[in-house]
């Protein structure tokens, strides 16, 4: 459990009945998104309150007319699924500004400008989010939140979400060292050792990240690797 003092209240009214649980407001938000986290790792006590302040536990006759159930965990996982979290204006800034920043760094390297092939730089989509006045929600899921955002950005900005396929070719020098590197850079299609000592593969990367690619290519391979765009996946 987490301690007491970086709880805040999450609360659902139903039936005439509230029902209010302690959590920690960034852990009770992966469960919102659907993150196989444990409730025990994310709540302060294992009481549903009536009210949380005066330390009124829920009766189970509440629990049972609402949920259908006395059990803690199903109960507070509801409780943080559908009701509200109550974030200190501190911690809903924070909130809002971290998805904000994965927001915009997710458009960045999934999308490009199709006018110029090329991707917009992030403080070019934040001003765009500025102007558009997206409302970020710290609870939703990030892909959720993506879609929102690009909707509202289309008409002050042209997006295309689009990957590339890539064939690499790695010396046998460098082979080794690099692919662990490619590997975790780009999600791999194929690979193949060949009889020098060369490895070879076919990957493909959002197409935002093309020339951060290329640039890790030539880190491992000292300007020595091959890359060939086969297609792009749309």
């Amino acid at each position: 459990m987490i301690p007491l003092e970086h709880s805040v209240v999450a609360r659902l009214e139903s039936f005439g009945e509230r029902f209010e649980i302690l959590v920690d407001p960034d852990k009770a938000a992966l469960v919102r998104q659907g993150q196989p986290v444990e409730i025990e790792d994310v709540v302060a006590a294992l009481n549903v309150f009536g009210n949380a302040s005066k330390a009124t536990r829920a009766s189970d006759e509440a629990l049972m007319k609402v949920f259908h159930t006395t059990d803690f965990n199903a109960v507070a996982r509801k409780i943080i699924e559908k009701g509200e979290i109550h974030l200190t204006a501190d911690q809903r800034k924070q909130m809002i500004d971290e998805k904000r920043r994965q927001v915009i760094n997710f458009i960045a390297r999934n999308s490009v400008n199709p006018q110029t092939g090329h991707p917009h730089p992030a403080h070019r989509i934040e001003m765009a989010m500025e102007e558009a006045r997206v409302n970020i929600d710290p609870f939703k899921h990030l892909d959720e939140q993506v879609k929102e955002t690009v909707k509202a950005l289309r008409p002050l900005l042209p997006i295309r979400f689009e990957e590339l396929r890539l064939a690499v070719k790695i010396p046998p020098d460098f082979a080794a060292r690099a692919y662990g590197d490619i590997a975790a850079a780009a999600v791999m299609e194929k690979d193949e050792w060949l009889k020098d000592g060369s490895w070879v593969c076919v990957v493909r990367i959002p197409a935002g990240i093309q020339v951060e690619f290329y640039d890790l290519i030539n880190k491992l391979s000292k300007g020595e690797g091959v890359v060939k765009i086969l297609n792009q996946v749309y």
